[in-house]
């Protein structure tokens, strides 16, 4: 019986890994040929290993009640590849689970073709041409964008990462700069091929070149010298952050936009992406993608306010250290940052919580914050103690987070984990704003305390592209349609 047994787990393990096989080649074909992006519980189908998607199929049991059939999943990949798409994001969870849900047509084939009809343009592009992207500055963030910049370049139809802006730090400095994209202690070696080349003082990251300019100031960079035009310049620096300082960048020369990687100060429209990105005016040449922090607690908060509505909460995050922090105890302008960030949990304050009034009007001044740096590198978590207007429970809260991520307008910034062993690091590379960790959701009657965990890094980094996306015009549709 156990032998019986291990050959049937055998042959069903290498039946998904021969169509998985089958599925990527197609999905990459989609995407490079057609700007087609297909996705499995939020997972992209693109540059992916055939671990990956059958881990992928695996987890939907986890948010749908049942794993996802990846022969279904194969047929809807083909009817696609046999359609005129245009440029869409395709929930293939999503469509195979609303085939299971229905009777009227017979094959998923069938319902693929009936269900993206909508989306056969003819299109394989959003965009005449791409759009000139810069990084100005290149530290942690930056070189977070770089690799997701890189990875979502594909035929070079959408975006193109044209170069990062620093200061020269050495000698060797194009060497230095690749080592730092090729490693990273967090979040693991680049997926890819990393070179310099020396006459055009560039990067050659997967194929794309990309200029490394010095400058000690914004204005000073002429980008048409370069053949760059309508940049649109992603501020990693944090340096300048206030109207008259962002507005340097647009004293260069071919600069159309700017999207700050830190919280606005003053009038600059301080964006969350899911929850305000349609309300900063077309018009508007600088934005602020806001923070971490405030990009992991206002879907949360909004999720919760516009169904339990919220009297009033308090915010803490428990927080990695950060660059602007000391290795050992030193001198700081600011109290307590001073003291040895891989020791020492260190109080300090947070401009989440007031940020929220930007992001979500409704809740000025209903909500307070604080924040305790931890010596971790990197993964923070969000407590969020809410006084509701109604009564609920601690199932209908967790109900409505995993419902929320797996089908709603902030299923790409909202996920959602019953794991019971869930830690830090298993966040590292989430490309979400934030994960409910729903064993630890706890419910009092009108009391709510909700745990959101968010890898301030990558799915902050993710956060800032999704935003660049929209202001670039190359934020794909999506099916299924999710109502705002």
């Amino acid at each position: 019986m156990t032998d019986s047994k291990t050959e049937t787990y055998l042959r069903d393990w290498t039946r998904r890994e021969t169509i998985a096989e089958r599925i990527l080649p197609i999905a990459g074909s989609l995407y490079r040929n057609r700007g087609v992006v297909a996705t499995v519980a939020g997972v992209s189908l693109v540059h992916k290993n055939p671990i990956e998607l059958i881990k992928a199929h695996r987890y939907m049991r986890k948010v749908n009640g049942q794993e996802l059939d990846m022969d279904q999943s194969l047929a809807a990949i083909e009817a696609m590849a046999g359609m005129d798409l245009g440029p869409v994001r395709v929930d293939v969870g999503q469509l195979v689970a609303s085939f299971r849900e229905q009777s009227a047509i017979a094959d998923i084939g069938g319902f693929t073709r009936q269900e993206l009809a909508p989306y056969v343009t003819g299109k394989s592009s959003l965009r005449a041409e791409p759009q000139d992207v810069v990084l100005y500055g290149f530290g942690r963030i930056g070189r977070l964008l770089a690799r997701i910049l890189i990875d979502k370049i594909g035929s070079g139809e959408k975006f193109r990462l044209r170069a990062i802006v620093v200061r020269k730090g050495a000698a060797d400095d194009l060497e230095k700069r690749a080592s730092l994209l090729r490693r990273d202690s967090v979040h693991g070696p680049f997926e890819g091929t990393i070179t310099v080349d020396e006459a055009e003082n560039a990067l050659v990251a997967n194929g794309n070149l990309i200029k490394v300019i010095y400058a000690d100031a914004p204005e000073k960079v002429d980008y048409t010298a370069y053949g760059y035009r309508d940049v649109i310049v992603l501020d990693n620096t944090g340096v300048w952050r206030d109207r008259a300082g962002m507005s340097r960048h647009l004293e260069g020369k071919g600069v159309s936009k700017v999207i700050l990687t830190a919280p606005g100060k003053g009038d600059i429209p301080n964006i969350v992406f899911g929850v305000n990105h349609k309300a900063a005016p077309d018009d508007e040449r600088l934005l602020s993608a806001a923070s971490c922090t405030t990009n992991a607690i206002v879907p949360v908060l909004k999720a919760m306010n516009d169904k339990f509505g919220i009297v009033h909460g308090h915010v803490e995050t428990i927080h990695s250290y950060t660059n602007d922090q000391n290795l050992t105890d030193n001198f700081h302008k600011k109290e307590r940052r001073g003291r040895s960030a891989p020791l020492n949990m260190v109080i300090t304050e947070t401009g989440a919580a007031s940020a929220v009034a930007k992001a979500l009007p409704e809740l000025k001044g209903r909500i307070t914050g604080n924040a305790i740096r931890v010596p971790t590198p990197n993964v923070s978590l969000a407590i969020l103690i809410l006084t509701l207007d109604k009564e609920t429970t601690v199932d209908e809260v967790n109900e409505f987070f995993r419902a929320t991520a797996v089908d709603s307008s902030l299923s790409n910034q909202i996920d959602y984990t019953q794991s019971p062993d869930i830690v830090s690091t298993d966040i590292v590379g989430n490309r979400h704003a934030c994960v409910v960790d729903a064993k630890a959701t706890i419910v009092q009657g009108n009391k709510a305390t909700i745990y959101a965990w968010y890898d301030n890094e990558y799915g902050y980094s993710c956060q800032v592209v999704r935003l660049l996306q929209q202001v670039a015009g190359v934020l794909p549709p999506s099916y299924p349609v999710r109502a705002d």
